[in-house]
């Protein structure tokens, strides 16, 4: 990417938000624009960081044996009436509907009702299951509280993924399958979360955990043993039997080591149980020729919420301004390496211009700041900007093959050949 081509201009930071300043900096930045309370659009690098994130999911989750579908996100309002969810979504605001000549269509918020519709004629048999389905697409929630910018919108990108099978303890059997395949899934991301105890709630169904990471931005409040790396929801000791429900379903019989952190919620799962095949007669036929409910699981990750995660995370401070930037890792990030040559020196423009070709030839993603008229200096600022994790300036100091790379993360600078760079980041 040549940044002279995106419109990027001198960038000069104030006033960034205390509490969430990596967005803070994309707002400033143009990297994120906001449309109003809850709706943002995404430039170029915050979206791609995005792609990139979604594409972890959607591998790891192939790996694991999940199937992708994509549902519509405009649905009609029988389903949702068919489960009974219909009025509880309208009357409390949450779901975005419009009337037409057509009939009246939802926005959907969540997507077990269309997921049951899109599974119930292909699994008709339990030769045909277990099955777990998933999508990553656009949800839609009316928010009163919009909070954290992309940390709680209106429109959202999730993936939501649903596992059908024949009895309780297959539906175990695939809840622990995805469950594993969340965990490589933020440790790919670059994200360390923990698995917390969770109640069900609104969702119904026997047993839950949240996926939470540890940061004082989070609205959550959980109970936490250091020592065992086990959570729990605090919402949980607000049932008049979570002794009993922590011992039976999760082995804890003591939480006087808890400790209370403040946390952010990254992803969900639920085991549904038939819940929601009776509400919609989710049925098949068993191996002893009777129509039985489907078991269902429900998985859901915040893509725009691990986004957001993802840049708090990665900010980088100044010694005097503060907040300055980001660092994201190599796993998501876009651009691998930033180039920026002085500009009023053809000779280093043209070997600008040919190390940004050969990495583009060899699929190293590289970002060429060839804007006119800007210092070496107020370059090096929008690198950080950017997030892009490897500096290379071309200037007086540079000489023949040999360049400077620079580790933002670390500060730590080496001079080696390009050769040698090109070999250092391709894949």
């Amino acid at each position: 990417m040549k940044l002279s081509k995106t419109g990027m201009g001198t960038t000069k930071l104030n006033n960034i938000d205390e509490m969430y300043p990596g967005q803070s900096i994309l707002l400033q930045t143009g990297q994120l624009v906001q449309y109003g309370a809850g709706l943002f659009a995404y430039n170029t690098i915050p979206l791609l960081v995005r792609r990139n994130i979604e594409k972890i999911i959607t591998e790891t989750l192939n790996k694991y044996d999940c199937i992708e579908c994509l549902l519509p996100t405009l649905q009609p309002d029988t389903i949702w009436k068919n489960s009974g969810r219909y009025e509880h979504y309208v009357n409390d605001g949450t779901m975005l509907i419009t009337e037409s000549n057509k009939g009246t269509f939802c926005l959907a918020p969540t997507g077990e009702e269309a997921m049951l519709e899109f599974a119930r004629e292909k699994l008709k048999s339990y030769k045909n299951l277990p099955v777990t389905y998933y999508q990553i697409g656009e949800k839609y929630r009316n928010e009163i509280r919009t909070r954290g910018y992309l940390l709680r919108g209106k429109a959202f990108p999730m993936m939501d993924a649903y596992s059908f099978d024949v009895d309780e303890e297959a539906m175990a059997k695939s809840y622990e399958n995805v469950r594993k395949a969340y965990l490589e899934i933020f440790e790919k991301i670059g994200l360390s979360v923990i698995p917390i105890v969770a109640d069900n709630g609104a969702m119904g169904g026997k047993k839950s955990e949240e996926f939470m990471m540890i940061s004082e931005q989070g609205e959550d409040k959980i109970l936490y043993d250091e020592k065992t790396g086990i959570g729990l929801n605090t919402e949980i000791l607000e049932r008049e039997d979570y002794k009993e429900y922590l011992k039976n379903e999760y082995g804890i019989e003591d939480i006087s080591n808890f400790k209370e952190i403040r946390t952010m919620e990254l992803g969900h799962i639920f085991q549904l149980g038939t819940r929601y095949s009776e509400m919609m007669n989710g049925k098949f036929t068993n191996q002893d020729g009777k129509e039985a409910l489907y078991y269902m699981g429900c998985y859901g990750i915040g893509v725009s919420r691990t986004v957001a995660a993802l840049y708090e995370k990665c900010v980088i401070n100044d010694a005097k301004w503060g907040p300055c930037g980001f660092v994201l890792p190599e796993s998501v990030a876009p651009y691998i390496v930033q180039i920026v040559p002085k500009m009023d020196n053809e000779e280093k423009v043209n070997l600008a211009n040919e190390l940004y070709k050969e990495l583009n030839d060899k699929n190293i993603g590289a970002i060429l700041d060839d804007r006119e008229n800007l210092t070496i200096g107020a370059k090096i600022k929008d690198c950080k900007v950017l997030g892009t994790p490897y500096l290379v300036v071309l200037g007086d100091k540079q000489e023949g093959d040999m360049v400077e790379l620079e580790n933002m993360a670390t500060g730590e600078t080496e001079v080696i050949t390009i050769n040698e760079l090109i070999k250092r980041f391709e894949k």
